[in-house]
């Protein structure tokens, strides 16, 4: 299984960027999608989920109504639409697959396999 995450890049603050991780070697159908970030000297933390199951998405509150999640099964990919950005989004961001309960999307431990990470660096 791997999960390749793609797109990071410098964005100056208030603009946008769209992550994207690919997956290959599952049945991508199966498996819900998350989006975590890790920023430096800080633990890694729950951005965004979108589930196998209902397609609803979920966000944290630190980028709800700023980022979008979305999923194209045919394509096995996740896209993370990030507009609004502000430097404190700046971090390495990493996509994982898994199955976690609806009650602990946010943990990374719902999920099984992590992608390599890619990094967002968002200027003042």
């Amino acid at each position: 299984v791997q999960l390749q995450a793609s797109g990071g890049g410098l964005v100056q603050a208030g603009g946008s960027l769209t992550l994207s991780c690919a997956a290959s070697g599952l049945t991508f159908s199966d498996y819900s999608v998350g989006w975590f970030r890790q920023a430096p000297g800080k633990e890694r933390e729950h951005v965004a989920t979108i589930r196998h199951t209902t397609r609803r998405s979920y966000y944290s509150d630190s980028v709800q109504g700023r980022f979008t999640i979305s999923r194209d099964n045919a394509k096995k990919t996740v896209d993370l639409r990030m507009s609004g950005l502000k430097p404190e989004d700046t971090a390495i961001y990493f996509c994982a697959a898994g199955q976690p309960i609806l009650s602990s999307l946010s943990s990374s431990r719902g999920y099984r396999y992590w992608g390599q990470g890619t990094l967002v660096t968002v200027s003042s």
